[in-house]
């Protein structure tokens, strides 16, 4: 998979031509045998056509332009984009009239010349860890699209977008794990922000208290390009930190209970990387993780602010939703607001119990998931679903709860089913753990599969 610095090397030195880019993407979003169809809901073929002529005749001229003008990127379904119906992968928003204005995360976009090329699939409402839309289909994931295994969720489209190079960045969100999930599963890097770093206006909600604007792309150096943008920050060129005397929390308790096999060895073998460079590995009970399931037992923030955002529509056009989605969020229907109240407290003593906790650490180290993509067969049940759904989101919606950032970073063998290494950093410290990410990514990384194999069609 292309970076972005590598293409941005190629425009520099007319190896390639914004307009070259587009065309490459738009070829593998119409390929009647791959997964375009499933991955898009929109794509704006002509607008990024155009805009791609007009940054290579700017450039024809000598002008000076960002370095990533004209590299098409894609926008998860979530965010309003001038002259589009945001319809959060639903079928109930179809009738809403078109945004006014882009959103603050696609204007910063554009503003650094990146070519938003289309909308991406996605859990209705993002509410779920797995990717499954029952109103426009499912992408498949691609490292195994003959066993049709999930893209994980809720930003599948964004993620099979970067895969099959449809395009070179994807801009998503995370509420429990939603940009760190599918790069897990597909294979590729996804960076959950501390969750005021990017503006939320223009982005439909699922839990306000926990949504944060992250990007998904093919590696820790592209998201670190793509979140400087979105924070509104200088794009310097990220400097990998060294591991040597790095220190890193390995928890012991909940988030590595119910490990597959195969991801207990990544795991395992990504620690032992660590190591060799020198770093301090310190295994830590942090036994106040325990406490989150009976502290969201009620469905904790997603399913009260959800609801608040959803009670009026589901009462008028319930019947429209995935019913896996709505009954979730009519879930928020049994927290009183007492019930609320204390959620609230019990979130706010465990950030500083957790704080205190891992105050010594550069960072914690645990499995983004603890299992590779299921097979959409084994889904079809809502037990399964429900079961396998809770268990993805455990580890990744940690970070959420702690508003704590987070990265996930592939660290599986070559050729082997993709498995997500994630680090959480601390509420703030994200380009420092961004550049730590940098540097723990070239010890524990497979050399990506190529975009042929990404790419292998599907009919």
């Amino acid at each position: 998979m292309n970076t972005l610095a590598a293409l941005a090397r190629d425009l520099d030195a007319g190896a390639t031509t914004s307009r070259r880019l587009v065309e490459e993407c738009l070829t593998r979003i119409g390929d009647p045998c791959g997964e375009g169809a499933r991955v898009f809901l929109k794509v704006h073929a002509e607008a990024a056509r155009a805009a791609a002529d007009y940054y290579d005749r700017l450039r024809a001229q000598g002008a000076a332009l960002s370095p990533w003008s004209g590299i098409p990127v894609s926008v998860k379904d979530l965010f309003d984009m001038a002259g589009d119906v945001t319809t959060a992968g639903s079928r109930v928003l179809l009738g809403q009239p078109p945004a006014r204005r882009d959103c603050a995360a696609v204007a910063r976009l554009r503003a650094a010349g990146f070519i938003p090329i289309g909308r991406t699939n996605m859990t209705e409402f993002a509410y779920s860890g797995l990717g499954l839309n029952p109103h426009y289909g499912t992408p498949l994931n691609p490292f195994d699209r003959p066993g049709r295994r999930a893209p994980g969720g809720s930003s599948a489209g964004a993620a099979v977008s970067i895969t099959d190079e449809m395009a070179y960045g994807a801009l998503g969100t995370d509420t429990g794990g939603s940009c760190r999930i599918p790069a897990a599963f597909c294979g590729i890097v996804g960076f959950k922000p501390t969750a005021r770093r990017v503006p939320l206006s223009g982005v439909f909600p699922l839990a306000e208290s926990l949504d944060s604007v992250g990007p998904l792309a093919a590696s820790v150096e592209c998201c670190a390009t793509l979140d400087a943008v979105l924070a509104d920050e200088p794009t310097a060129v990220l400097h990998a930190a060294g591991l040597r005397a790095r220190r890193f929390a390995v928890p012991t308790r909940y988030v590595l209970d119910s490990l597959d096999a195969h991801v207990a060895r990544s795991f395992e073998r990504a620690i032992q990387q660590l190591r060799i460079a020198g770093a301090a590995v310190d295994e830590i009970p942090l036994s106040e993780l325990e406490e989150l399931p009976a502290i969201n037992r009620k469905g904790g923030l997603p399913a009260a602010q959800a609801y608040a955002v959803h009670r009026e529509r589901l009462e008028s056009d319930g019947a429209r939703y995935d019913p896996r989605v709505s009954r979730r969020i009519l879930g928020g229907r049994e927290q009183s607001a007492a019930d609320y109240l204390e959620l609230i407290r019990a979130r706010t003593d465990l950030q500083r119990r957790l704080e205190e906790s891992l105050g010594g650490f550069d960072a914690a180290v645990l499995p983004t998931t603890p299992i590779i993509a299921p097979r959409l067969e084994d889904l079809e049940s809502d037990e399964s679903y429900l079961r396998t759904n809770q268990l993805v989101l455990r580890n990744t919606a940690v970070a959420n709860f702690l508003d704590r950032c987070a990265v996930s970073i592939p660290c599986h063998e070559p050729g082997a089913a993709p498995v997500g290494l994630m680090l959480m950093g601390a509420r703030g410290a994200d380009r420092r753990l961004l550049a730590l990410a940098a540097a723990v990514e070239a010890r524990v990384s497979p050399v990506r599969w190529s975009g042929a194999v990404a790419r292998e069609p599907s009919c």
